[in-house]
């Protein structure tokens, strides 16, 4: 499976955890997107960063080779769904008391 098929399918599963296994529906929520677009902000200089000093490197074979701030566009998939996963834990654990003592 190449990078870009990971990074659709996490995509695709994060939104049905997200809509209807934790049915927290953030992705229907405006303050969810709020918050993502200044996510994406810093992940797009982190990328940026770490790619053009060639701290990271991507095999050209395993991307589709859209590259956005010098790094696969692939990595905003995976970035979307690592902060989507976290966010609708939280708020799924939240709702059950579930909290460190």
């Amino acid at each position: 499976m190449t990078y870009t098929e990971l990074a659709l399918v996490s995509v695709l599963l994060v939104v049905l955890v997200d809509l209807f296994v934790l049915k927290t529906r953030l992705l229907t929520r405006k303050g969810y997107w709020t918050a993502y677009a200044i996510i994406v902000f810093f992940q797009l200089i982190t990328n940026w960063w770490l790619t053009s000093r060639k701290i990271l490197s991507y095999s050209e074979e395993a991307i589709i080779g859209w590259r956005i701030a010098s790094a696969p566009a692939e990595d905003l998939l995976f970035g979307f769904s690592m902060v989507t996963l976290t966010m609708a834990l939280w708020i799924y654990w939240g709702r059950r008391g579930i909290q460190r003592t």
